[in-house]
């Protein structure tokens, strides 16, 4: 089984070299943190919903520290629905994910997990979705503040991560994402889904690379 696993890891990167995948994206000058739905109902194990992404919390934390330092926009996404909304039934993806129920607004499970120091000059933009563009004002948000290319951050890589990024390229920005930024429940959709956007949508990279790019950034428009 080993050995067919290591074929088949060959043969994908074969197949996605001959269509043409996985080149490197453009990289702007201008880009904007925006970091997914690292609140304490995905980055804690207590919650349904969640599990321990210690690691990916601490290396996003140092992630927006740099961007701080090189006055480059951040902005949280949390997902949380009101008593109407989850009562309601008008939330189709309650039927298919019933445990993101416990993102009822105002309580723990949406708080920002404490390791993440958000401050007032941060932006957050509340959803309702997958992707943090569907529904809200990012990619307005990141127009006013003349940003180009977008540092993916946050949970899950195959979930909220991955549709922001396909979005993100949709909507005509550059997507990076650092590995060690991004986290899931399980090793194996985490690990596929980094290669599918590698291949087709954005650049995975380092953390350390990530901190190289940031301190050559353009700083933000708004500060």
């Amino acid at each position: 089984m080993h050995d067919q696993n290591r074929h088949w890891g060959r043969s994908t990167e074969n197949i996605y070299d001959r269509a043409g995948f996985g080149r490197p994206t453009r990289r702007g000058k201008s880009p904007a943190v925006v970091v997914v739905d690292l609140t304490r109902g995905f980055t804690e194990p207590g919650f349904p919903s969640g599990s321990d992404l210690t690691d990916v919390v601490l290396a996003t934390a140092q992630l927006c520290e740099a961007a701080r330092k090189n006055e480059v926009p951040i902005v949280y996404t949390k997902v949380e629905y009101t008593s109407a909304e989850l009562e309601g039934g008008s939330i189709a993806w309650m039927h298919k994910a019933p445990g993101l129920r416990e993102l009822r607004q105002g309580t723990e499970a949406v708080a920002f997990d404490p390791r993440l120091a958000v401050t007032p000059a941060d932006h957050i933009i509340c959803k309702k979705g997958v992707s943090a563009f569907f529904g809200t004002p990012l990619a307005s948000l990141l127009t006013g503040l003349r940003r180009d290319t977008v540092i993916v951050c946050g949970a899950t890589t195959s979930g909220c991560v991955r549709a922001t990024v396909v979005d993100a390229v949709q909507s005509g920005f550059c997507a990076l994402v650092p590995r060690e930024c991004v986290g899931d429940r399980a090793e194996g959709p985490h690990e596929a889904n980094l290669f599918d956007i590698n291949a087709k949508y954005g650049d995975v990279l380092d953390l350390s690379d990530t901190l190289d790019y940031l301190a050559a950034a353009q700083p933000g428009a708004s500060r």
